[in-house]
């Protein structure tokens, strides 16, 4: 079945890769994120474009890019998934995947945009116990920094750490292991997933709206934070 699919730059999208990879009679044949216009970052990640594309070569798949403005209103951004979706099918997408983990709603709006067009939702992660995943995700050689915290859940302190074992056991009661409620989100930097590591440095740290962004570049030398 030729799949494609939805990539966020974080460690469930990467893990979501991983299974697909392994699964008979899927065919992956790209990667499509969300691109925040104004600042050529991944939609809620933060993640800069340069990394994605690393990312993509990485994963040894092409990457598709759909472009929304900030902010984006409900209607612009299904204008644009489903003119996407529409170009996929043409050619000759069966597949689209999501790393979603227990979000019904999510996976409802996801159902809903690929009603009528033919094109199958698969949800690889679905189900699976939050902190169980994470566990496994770390001890199957998963590697990634937080990039995003949402203050209003977490401590801004989090913002930039890896995602490991330390990480799991500092949270409060109440944030998902996975950060799948929007408590935080992440970059995937190393795994097998990937055929090689992404390597990056840490840069500036910034609140706005709410959110603690924490900035990683391309290191092409100096420190190896991957």
């Amino acid at each position: 079945m030729k799949t494609m699919l939805s990539w966020s730059s974080g460690k469930d999208s990467a893990w979501a890769l991983k299974i697909l990879k392994e699964c008979a009679g899927i065919e992956l044949c790209g990667l499509f994120t969300t691109i925040n216009a104004s600042f050529d970052r991944v939609a809620m990640h933060a993640v800069r474009r340069e990394l994605v594309e690393a990312q993509a070569r990485a994963a040894g798949l092409a990457l598709f890019t759909i472009d929304i403005p900030h902010p984006c209103p409900d209607d612009i951004y299904a204008d644009r998934m489903g003119a996407f979706v529409e170009k996929a099918r043409q050619h000759g997408v069966e597949a689209m995947a999501f790393g979603d983990l227990y979000l019904a709603d999510i996976r409802a709006y996801r159902e809903a945009m690929l009603a009528h067009t033919g094109i199958t939702p698969l949800f690889p992660l679905w189900g699976k116990d939050t902190r169980e995943l994470a566990r496994v995700m770390i001890a199957g050689g998963l590697r990634a920094f937080v990039t995003c915290v949402d203050s209003g859940r977490l401590d801004a302190a989090f913002a930039g750490r890896a995602f490991d074992l330390d990480f799991l056991a500092a949270p409060p009661q109440g944030v998902d292991p996975c950060g799948e409620n929007g408590e935080f989100h992440t970059l995937a930097v190393a795994g097998p997933m990937f055929s090689t590591i992404i390597q990056v440095r840490p840069g500036e740290i910034t609140a706005r709206d709410g959110f603690v962004f924490a900035d990683f570049e391309a290191a092409l030398s100096g420190p190896d934070r991957s």
